[in-house]
């Protein structure tokens, strides 16, 4: 038996955690052919989905897609997105929640191995600064640390450093 994702989990528990705490869920989306958004929206092959239940209609975060209805200028219009293609969930009031690694296409054989992917970014421009990348690879190991309760009597571990010092919470921040 093939191993369930946790990304649709994850999506829907970030997704109650917002609703649950008053703020504004959104998510971030790579659009590519099996996207179905509203493409006049589309910006450098993303979109960012308010999916708030007052900003949407039938509601749908399934295991394999996020179904839902809403308005775009006034006219309703239906979305489908593929939950491989969601690369963050966060609160728009704080920033707070998870991005996710770009999800790799499988593989075809016979398929140049140099061919993109559809809705793969084109190669920067010369001189152009990278992309962001998360720091762990696939297959180099966990994306999440796990720190242990200090013995009794020993003083609690210094909290890991944030983008402003240490104890600052990391904050969600999309880089363009």
């Amino acid at each position: 038996m093939a191993e369930i994702s946790t990304k649709p989990y994850l999506v829907r528990a970030l997704f109650d955690w917002c609703n649950d705490s008053g703020y504004t869920p959104y998510v971030a989306v790579a659009v590519g052919s099996n996207v179905v958004v509203p493409q006049e929206y589309v910006k450098d092959g993303e979109i960012v989905l308010n999916v708030s239940p007052l900003a949407t209609n039938r509601l749908s975060i399934g295991n394999e897609f996020l179904e839902f209805q809403a308005r775009f200028g006034g006219v309703p219009r239906e979305v489908r997105v593929p939950v491989e293609s969601i690369r963050a969930i966060y609160a728009r009031e704080t920033g707070q929640g998870m991005a996710f690694e770009a999800a790799t296409p499988a593989r075809v054989p016979g398929a140049a191995d140099d061919a993109p992917h559809p809705g793969a970014p084109a190669d920067p421009a010369p001189g152009a600064a990278p992309a962001a990348t998360p720091a762990a690879t696939p297959g180099a190991g966990p994306l999440l640390r796990v720190l242990q309760a200090p013995e009794p009597g020993e003083p609690p571990p210094e909290p890991p450093s944030g983008p402003g010092g240490p104890g600052e919470r990391p904050r969600l921040t999309r880089v363009k």
